[in-house]
Formats: structure tokens, sequence, C-alpha cells
């Protein structure tokens, strides 16, 4: 593709300013840059093109016929840009792209992301799975959702819209051939995940009952992956209630134990500066679908 052959651009944004407003000091005050400067643009300008741009007394310049040729295209093609770039920008205030924490995408957010759209119609909402520390200066996402203890500072805003419950489960049919209680249950295979491998300490320490040895230990990539396995009837895992909270009220899944709350909530969390509307629209929901969320099951 051959090279472009365009004059200075800066000069032809300072002609282009000053053929509209008319003046160089209007000029000036619109580009952020003094008078002198104005000129000078138009000047270089007017070299490189080897044209007379402008004519007349210094106070009362006017366009020359070649100016005015310039200053018409000129003002025809920004203006064009300026609407595509509005265009662009006001799509990009209609997206929300979310970093979100994957098992609560599958099994909370997007069975309920229909009931946004249809409030919504306008915005669209891309989910992306992440457990990384957030850090939004770095990555691209207007916001994002983590479960933890400790919200990041320093520009973020936090809320923490859900509280976090978790406890044993398994399929029906092995909790009723384990007969029930802590010591059928401490006899199952138990269920680990790879990125939670603390998760049975995490509830023995926070329920204050404490299992003895399994026979063996299963563990899976995903916790999505454990929660199939425990239905499935190959074990016992522990898991959040808002995941399994479908699965418990359908008879999929059984909680012998109930659920008890940690100390880490689901944080939704956004750049502090200036957040996009379609930011805004999402936690407001956001909020109000967290306090519809069913009550689990009392800790036995």
């Amino acid at each position: 593709m051959a090279r472009r052959d365009l004059p200075p651009l800066t000069g032809l944004r300072a002609f282009e300013a000053f053929a509209r407003l008319g003046q160089m000091t209007l000029a000036a005050d619109e580009l952020c840059v003094t008078h002198g400067a104005i000129s000078r643009q138009i000047r270089s300008l007017e070299r490189a093109t080897g044209l007379t741009l402008t004519q007349g007394p210094r106070h009362r310049l006017r366009l020359t016929e070649a100016g005015a040729r310039l200053a018409a295209t000129l003002s025809a093609s920004l203006d064009s840009i300026e609407r595509t770039f509005l265009d662009l920008r006001g799509a990009a205030d209609r997206e929300l792209r979310l970093s979100c924490v994957g098992t609560f995408a599958m099994r909370w957010l997007i069975p309920r992301l229909p009931a946004f759209h249809a409030a919504h119609p306008e915005l669209k909402v891309t989910v992306t799975e992440s457990y990384a520390p957030v850090d939004f200066s770095r990555q691209p996402f207007d916001a994002a959702i983590r479960l933890t203890e400790q919200p990041p500072t320093g520009g973020v805003s936090a809320l923490a819209f859900l509280d976090n419950f978790h406890g044993p489960v398994l399929s029906p049919a092995l909790a009723a051939q384990a007969g029930g209680g802590l010591g059928g249950l401490s006899r199952l295979p138990r269920l680990d995940t790879s990125p939670r491998l603390q998760a049975w300490a995490e509830w023995q320490a926070h329920s204050g009952q404490m299992l003895d040895e399994p026979p063996q230990h299963q563990q899976f990539e995903h916790v999505f992956y454990m929660l199939a396995a425990a239905a499935a009837g190959l074990g016992v895992g522990v898991s959040p209630w808002i995941y399994v909270a479908g699965d418990v009220a359908a008879g999929r899944l059984a909680a012998p134990l109930g659920f008890i709350r940690t100390p880490a909530k689901f944080y939704f969390l956004a750049p502090e500066a200036a957040p996009k509307p379609a930011v805004e629209a999402f936690r407001d929901w956001l909020t109000a679908e967290a306090a519809e969320a069913p009550e689990p099951p009392a800790a036995a």
C-alpha cells in the first residue's frame, strides 16, 4: 500500500479550528495552545502545501479560495471522524466486560442474566472466567466478581453483595447409604478441588466439627467437576451454598450437615473513578438479585 502524502496533522487541526471559529484566539482556546502557536502551525501548513490559505490584516484574517476549499474538506472529514468516534464510544459504554469466578458464573450468574437483559436490553455483558488478583489498570475489564475475605483497595470500589456459606454435599443415595451424621460422612471418599485443597480444613475450622481421615481422596480440577462427581455418588465434597442451591432443591444433592457462614464474601469490584453506566446498572441489579437469594439450610 502506498504511503500517504499528507501535510502535518497538527497544522491541519489548527487550520480547521481557525476556519470554523473565524478567529485565532478562539482556535487557540479550543486547542489549549497560544495564539502564536496557531499562527505558526498555519504558516507551517502553508509551507508544506505551497498554498496561501489565509489573507488580510493579522487581526482580520480571512480564507483564500484554496483555504476555503481545504476547510470544507477538513470539516466534513473531521465531522465524520467525530461521529464514528462517538458511536464507538457509545457502544463501549453499553458493554460491560466482567471478570468472574468460573463456578459462580456457571452456577449463579449466567442463569440469572436473562432477567438483566430483559431489564436493560440496550446493555451487553461479556463474562470472562478469572481467579487472578484484580488490577483494572492492566486488565481489560470494567468490573469483577471475587470470593474473598480481603477485597482490593486503592482506586477500587468493593461492594459485598452476597454472604458465603459452605457445607458437605453428596448424592441422596450415598447419604442414605452412609447413614448421615459426621461419622457416616467420615467413612466416605472425600472429594477435593485443585484450586481449593484447603476447603475441608476451612469447613472444619468454621463449623468446629472434625472428620476422621477418609478411606480415600479424589481430586478434581474445578469445583463444577467435583460437584458432578458428588451428584454421581463418587463421594462427599464441600461447596459454597449458592453453587448447589438448585441441586439441593431439586434433590440431586443432599446436605445432611447444612451450611455454615464463612468470613469470605462475594464482592463486586469496579474502578472508583467514573464507572460506566453499564457498571452502575449491573451493580444495582446484582445487589437486588442477591437480596432475593434463598437462605441455606442451617448447620446441623
